[in-house]
């Protein structure tokens, strides 16, 4: 899969955006279409640069694409829905509104601002409407040169450009611009098109730049959800792979707020099951048809490893997911958040390690699970980007499963592996820490970082049984280092951990 799965954020209106953008990442999406409005980033306000900032860096942590949608209600006009437009009197508030648009996306660093028409005014002509959108969308591109973002006009049922082939005849009048591409809601196509999404998609090729996601039927211009009309998901995913795209896929449900975090974990089951390789009976999982899964090795269990008793839902999920990502790597992306939702966190060894911190979790063990796959999949630069990619847009959950990985995939990406360690190694999450400091440490890190990490959990009190190949690889100097830190507790009036003690007591 080249492109990205997000979902829109007016979907979410009943949701503080900062809620909302967690939510959408905890679902397993990659990426937002954000609709700038007076609850969410509003392009009016006052401190405007610094909530951009501020939503910047929550993108960015949380590993999120997005594009700028300008599809608000209200914003520009209290009183009437989606006024003025590019074909109203008053172009210039919307044009100014789009100019901010492409600041604020320049700033969040998204693929484009996506915009429409607008409906054609009671009394002005089709000639006079398409005269007013050329001037309207010609001053918009200034902003988009002046901003390096392009822009994405979607054509929209009702509205002046209502279809793919007059937005294609409109960039074609204006010269073609390079900063001016194509917005396409897969749904509209059920409503308008003369053909089906996607052929929509193939005809759009390049010029795509943002794909909206919902179904619709033919003549309804109504965003419903995912199988509740006509449109063939698999087939619109499939010609979106066909087509190289590698930009924004987001589900677009403007209207189901009132039930958004339900609506949004639909959509994902359905997307996933939809995706190129996935089959129809796997709407839960994701993974791939039954047919092709027969012809893949069987993934083992992590009840059976471990004595762990897992639901049968936990197991057949785990297996369905590994089958996939043997079948289309690039799944792992989605499938890799959704572990612990699906198999859960319990510890492996609960009653001497409750939070997991020495043995892990059972999703620690599934997200191994699905990263073997990965590694037998793919070659090493891959698995090399992918683990990276992981760990660096992952929660504290996925980034300990890639560090617990290392011990059965690390020696097919050392060099990779060691910055991983190194990094969870600056933190103070004692789960990472512990994590870091498994099997592949023992045999990849350099020793001067390696005692630091074994002095680390010391001072954070992480048991030092955490640590593979302690006894191999103690020496002179750790034992100096950990008697200078029990000569600091002691001087400091502190009691000495008990397993720097036995560390001192058994020195080489």
């Amino acid at each position: 899969m080249t492109f990205r799965l997000g979902y829109g954020t007016n979907g979410f209106a009943n949701h503080r955006l900062d809620d909302a953008l967690a939510m959408i990442a905890d679902l397993g999406y990659t990426g937002v279409a954000l609709t700038l409005d007076h609850f969410h980033l509003d392009p009016f306000a006052p401190d405007l640069a610094r909530r951009v900032d501020q939503v910047a860096a929550r993108l960015d942590g949380l590993g999120l694409g997005v594009v700028v949608e300008t599809g608000a209600r209200y914003l520009l006009d209290p009183r009437r829905k989606h006024h003025p437009t590019l074909v109203s009197e008053a172009q210039e508030v919307r044009v100014d509104f789009l100019i901010r648009a492409l600041r604020v996306a320049a700033d969040l660093g998204a693929d484009c601002v996506s915009f429409w028409s607008g409906i054609v005014p009671a009394g002005v002509d089709d000639e006079e409407a398409w005269q007013r959108m050329r001037a309207g969308v010609t001053a918009a591109l200034d902003g988009a040169v002046q901003h390096g973002v392009p822009l994405a006009l979607e054509p929209e049922p009702g509205m002046l450009v209502e279809r793919l082939d007059q937005a294609l005849r409109l960039r074609e009048e204006l010269g073609s611009p390079d900063l001016l591409g194509i917005t396409l809601d897969v749904g509209h196509c059920v409503a308008v098109e003369p053909e089906d999404a996607a052929d929509c998609i193939r005809r759009a090729g390049d010029l795509l730049l943002n794909v909206q996601l919902d179904d619709m039927l033919p003549g309804v211009h109504e965003h419903l959800e995912f199988g509740d009309g006509d449109l063939d998901l698999p087939a619109t995913l499939a010609a979106l792979a066909e087509i190289d795209y590698t930009g924004l896929a987001a589900v677009e449900l403007p209207r189901h707020s009132h039930a958004a975090p339900d609506v949004a974990r639909r959509a994902m089951s359905a997307l996933r099951a939809a995706l190129p390789g996935s089959g129809a009976g796997l709407a839960e999982s994701g993974a791939v048809s039954p047919e092709l899964g027969a012809a893949l090795p069987e993934p083992g269990g992590v009840s059976a490893e471990l004595g762990v008793v897992l639901p049968v839902s936990a197991e057949s999920w785990l297996a369905e997911a590994e089958r996939a990502v043997l079948a289309d790597p690039a799944s792992i992306g989605v499938l890799f958040p959704a572990v612990g939702r699906e198999v859960g966190r319990t510890p492996v060894r609960g009653e001497s390690d409750p939070l997991g911190v020495v043995h892990g979790t059972v999703d620690d063990v599934a997200r191994t699970k699905l990263l073997v796959a990965l590694a037998s999949a793919v070659g090493p630069a891959e698995l090399a980007t992918e683990l990276t990619s992981l760990y660096h847009h992952g929660d504290d959950a996925e980034r300990r499963g890639v560090l617990r990985a290392l011990a059965s995939i690390g020696d097919r990406v050392p060099t990779v592996g060691v910055e991983l360690v190194k990094d969870a190694l600056r933190s103070n999450d004692t789960r990472l820490v512990a994590a870091a400091l498994g099997p592949f440490a023992a045999e990849h890190l350099d020793l001067h970082s390696w005692r630091h990490g074994v002095l680390k959990c010391l001072f954070l009190g992480i048991p030092l049984t955490a640590v593979a190949g302690l006894d191999q690889r103690v020496d002179e100097e750790l034992v100096r280092m950990v008697a200078a830190f029990a000569d600091e507790r002691r001087a400091a009036g502190r009691a000495v951990p008990d397993d720097a003690l036995d560390l001192l007591r058994s020195e080489p």
